[in-house]
C-alpha cells in the first residue's frame, strides 16, 4: 500500500476573509485535528491554506487525537483506533493513503518529536512510546503510574503529566525524563488534572482541569521552576475559565480563558484585560498559537464546528467550517 499515493483534493468551504492570505505565502497548511465522534470512524484531518481553500481527509478513524508535523511529514494519534498517521506533506496537501502504525491497544493520546523518535502518551498501557521514525517500529516504552496525557519537550528532556490515576481520580505529577536514557529523571507534584505544558526558559508552565464528584470542572495554572524546583500553583475555581490550553508567545504565556486566551502575570493570575477572542466559552474546543496568529477550535456538539483565527490586535482574521470537534492545529511549510 506504501506504493498506492495520490494527493486527495476536496473543495469545500471558503474563507470568510481575504486578509489572512496577506500574512503567509501560498506552499504552506495548518492542519485542523477533528476528532468525529466516539466510537465511529469519521475523524478528520483538515487543511487550510494560504488562499482560504480548505482540503480534508475523512474516516480517517476513531477519535483524531493529535497532530505533529516533522519535517515533511504528519503525524496524526487516533485514540480510539490505536493508530497513528504517518502522511507526506507536498505543496498540495497530503499524500494518501499514508502509512498506519498499530499501537496495539495502547489507547495513544498526545506525542512530540525528537531526533526522528516520536515520544507518544497512553492510557491503557500507563507509559511513554517511542516510535522510530525510520523503521516506523516502537522501539521502547517508558512505564509510568497513572495515565499520562500532555508531553512537552525542552531540547532534551521530555514533561509529561500523569492527568489521572489509574483509579480514574485526578492526577497532580509531573514527570521529567531524559530522552538519552528513556528515564524518570524527576517526580514534582503540581496542580491536579494537567491537561497542557509549555516551556520557557527555565520555567514549566502547566493547565490544569479537574473535576469533582459532580463532575464539575475546576482551573488553574502550575509553574514548576527547573532550577530550584520550586512548584507554584493558583487554582482559578470554577467557571472562571474554560479550556486546558497553556501556550507561550514572545516571551509571555498565555492561558485559555472565558472564550479566548489571556496573558498570565508573575503569580499566575489570569491578566483578562490581555484577552484575545470573545466566544461563547462553553464552545471553545482548543485553543493554539502558531506564529503570529491564536487558532481556536469551535463546537457546539452537533451542527457548529468551526476554526476561528484571530490576530493579536483581537481582530478575527478568517473563519472556516471544519469536521466534527476541532481539538488540535499543526502548521507546515515548505523549504
Amino acid at each position: 500500500m506504501k506504493k498506492l499515493l495520490f494527493v486527495l483534493f476536496v473543495f469545500c468551504v471558503s474563507c470568510e476573509s481575504d486578509s489572512l492570505t496577506e500574512l503567509v505565502p501560498k506552499d504552506q497548511w495548518t492542519f485542523v485535528a477533528c476528532e468525529g465522534k466516539f466510537g465511529a470512524s469519521n475523524g478528520s484531518i483538515y487543511m487550510i491554506n494560504a488562499n482560504g481553500l480548505v482540503k480534508k481527509v475523512e474516516n480517517v478513524g476513531d477519535v483524531v487525537q493529535s497532530l505533529e508535523v516533522y519535517k515533511n511529514k504528519l503525524f496524526v494519534i487516533v485514540n480510539n483506533s490505536h493508530k497513528i498517521m504517518a502522511y507526506d506533506i507536498t505543496v498540495d496537501g497530503l499524500s494518501l493513503p499514508g502509512i498506519e502504525i498499530s499501537t496495539e491497544n495502547s489507547s495513544p493520546r498526545e506525542m512530540k518529536i525528537l531526533n526522528d523518535k516520536l515520544y507518544f502518551t497512553n492510557w491503557n498501557t500507563s507509559d511513554i512510546q517511542i516510535l522510530n521514525l525510520i523503521t516506523y517500529k516502537i522501539d521502547n516504552s517508558i512505564k509510568v503510574n497513572g495515565k499520562p496525557e500532555s508531553i512537552e519537550i525542552d531540547g532534551q528532556n521530555l514533561w509529561v503529566g500523569i492527568q489521572m490515576n489509574d483509579d480514574y481520580s485526578d492526577a497532580n505529577k509531573l514527570l521529567k525524563i531524559s530522552t538519552a536514557s528513556d528515564s524518570i529523571l524527576e517526580t514534582h507534584e503540581i496542580g491536579k488534572g494537567p491537561t497542557s505544558i509549555t516551556v520557557q526558559n527555565n520555567d514549566v508552565y502547566i493547565a490544569n482541569t479537574y473535576y469533582d464528584s459532580n463532575y464539575n470542572a475546576f482551573y488553574g495554572t502550575s509553574r514548576l521552576n527547573k532550577i530550584d524546583l520550586e512548584v507554584d500553583i493558583n487554582y482559578y475555581g470554577s467557571g472562571v475559565v474554560c479550556g486546558g490550553s497553556v501556550m507561550n508567545y514572545q516571551s509571555e504565556i498565555l492561558r485559555s480563558f472565558e472564550g479566548g486566551a489571556a496573558k498570565l502575570g508573575k503569580d499566575l493570575e489570569i491578566m483578562a484585560q490581555t484577552k484575545i477572542g470573545s466566544y461563547e466559552p462553553s464552545q471553545v474546543y482548543a485553543v493554539e498559537i502558531i506564529g503570529e496568529l491564536v487558532y481556536f477550535g469551535l463546537t457546539n456538539y452537533t451542527d457548529l464546528n468551526q476554526v476561528k483565527i484571530v490576530d493579536f490586535n483581537n481582530n478575527e482574521l478568517a473563519s472556516y467550517d471544519v469536521g466534527l470537534f476541532p481539538g488540535d492545529f499543526a502548521f507546515w511549510q515548505s523549504n
